[in-house]
């Protein structure tokens, strides 16, 4: 293996600015932010989307409105 190629690993927190959730997690992400979290200093990330504020994995996903088109599929083509 060839010297100082690797990335760098270390707890980074991501701060989902949406929900205002907090995840740390080890990742090599370069940033000039920091912030303290229960008396340990760690690099910040902001993120506008995460898990907690999206819509497929918080369940808040809207329905596509299948209603209004099985009665227009069924008015168009309804026997006369």
């Amino acid at each position: 293996m060839k010297k100082d190629i690797h990335p760098n690993y270390r707890k980074v927190l991501f701060k989902d600015i949406t929900t205002d959730e907090n995840f740390i997690v080890a990742s090599s992400v370069e940033t000039s932010e920091s912030i303290t979290e229960n008396g340990v200093e760690y690099p910040l990330v902001k993120v506008e989307i995460s898990s907690s504020s999206h819509p497929f994995y918080s369940g808040k996903e809207r329905a596509g409105g299948t209603t209004g088109r099985i009665e227009k599929f069924n008015q168009k083509y309804k026997k006369k």
